[in-house]
Order: structure tokens, then sequence, then C-alpha cells
């Protein structure tokens, strides 16, 4: 049970990024042997890591937001959704990686279901500069990369948005936009209404 704790830890603090069908090598000590040993987490254990350490609950939470409205803190990866009686619904997140990272006060503008993606010119630019090349335009699915559905920030190109990367959620590695497990957007979706208040701390 140690041995697994600690392989958590690990899975959900490392700073480098992973593709779907990459495994990801951690070296971990071992208190039986006294040594450091090398272990493979799969993308798959990792997002089971996830949903154990970042499962919705409801919490005591104290702000001066009102209810119904939403806050997101990027430096705990947690969005909190706000309920009467100083409660909320904590969910968990992935959020903007070093240089996309931003604060500040927004509305939901719009909401979506399996939304489409266009990515930004600037963004096609940027990761083809990497060797990778983004579609123009992508219909909504489960293939998406914005998952099941999406809250627009005002008028900017941020978005509160589901994920098919399960594993990303914990970690800062999106340019800027707030990743939440499919299934907890889904039900952040229906709590929220256009016009609420977003503060991203």
């Amino acid at each position: 049970m140690r041995i697994f704790k600690m392989l958590a830890a690990a899975a959900l603090t490392v700073a480098v990024s992973m593709s779907m069908a990459e495994a990801m090598t951690e070296k971990v000590f071992d208190p039986v042997s006294r040594s450091w040993v090398t272990h493979k987490i799969t993308p798959q254990a990792a997002g089971k890591i996830v949903r154990a350490k970042y499962k919705r609950t409801t919490v005591r939470y104290r702000t001066s937001e009102k209810p119904g409205s939403v806050v997101v803190d990027t430096r705990k990866r947690y969005l909190y959704y706000v309920l009467p009686d100083g409660k909320a619904v904590r969910y968990g997140i992935g959020v903007g990686r070093e240089g996309f990272t931003w604060s500040g006060r927004e509305k939901v503008s719009r909401k979506a279901k399996w939304p489409s993606w266009t990515p930004p010119q600037e963004m096609i630019v940027r990761e083809r500069k990497k060797g990778r090349k983004l579609p123009r335009y992508m219909p909504g699915g489960p293939k998406n990369p914005m998952g099941a559905r999406a809250l627009y920030l005002g008028a900017t190109e941020f978005r509160i948005h589901g994920t098919n990367e399960d594993w990303s959620i914990g970690r800062a590695v999106s340019s800027g936009c707030i990743r939440m497990l499919n299934e907890d957007v889904e039900d952040l979706y229906n709590r929220v209404s256009v016009g609420a208040q977003v503060n991203v701390l």
C-alpha cells in the first residue's frame, strides 16, 4: 500500500507531459530493498490515480462569491462551483502550462455540448514548429480535445472544457484553458448558467 501511495504521488507530480501512447517512467524509493527502482506508469493507470485524488466532492468553502458562480484555483488545481450555506462542489482540473497561465474575472458567455475545435492560428504555427500538424477544424466527438462539454469565457479564447486525456488533470499542460474530466464538466455544465461569474485565481 505504501509503494502504491508513493507511485501515486510520483505520477501526479511529474512535470513532463506524456502522450496517450507513451508510458511514464518514474524512479521511486523502495523501503524494502532500500534502493531506487524504476516503474512505468501508463496513461491509463495515471488516469485511475487522478480519479481517486481529484474525485468530485462537496466541501465547505469560504468565499465572497455568490452561489452559482465559479472559482478556479489554478495553483491547487481545483475548480469550485459555489453553493449556498458556505459550501461548494469541488472538481479537479488541469491548467495552463508555464507561459500560458492567466487570471482574472470573466462570465460564461455560452455553453456547448460536444463542442467543435478550431485551433487559433498562433497555436497551429507553434505546434507546426514542433513537428505536430493540427487540424484547422475538428467536429465535436469523443476524440475531440475539447471533450464532452465547454463553457466559453467572455470574448476570450479560453474555455472550461472536458478532456479525453484524463491523466492531464492535476497538471499544467494546456494552452490556458481549464480542463476537467468529461463526467465532471458534464456535471458542471448542468449547474452553471450563461452569465455566471468565473473568477480565475
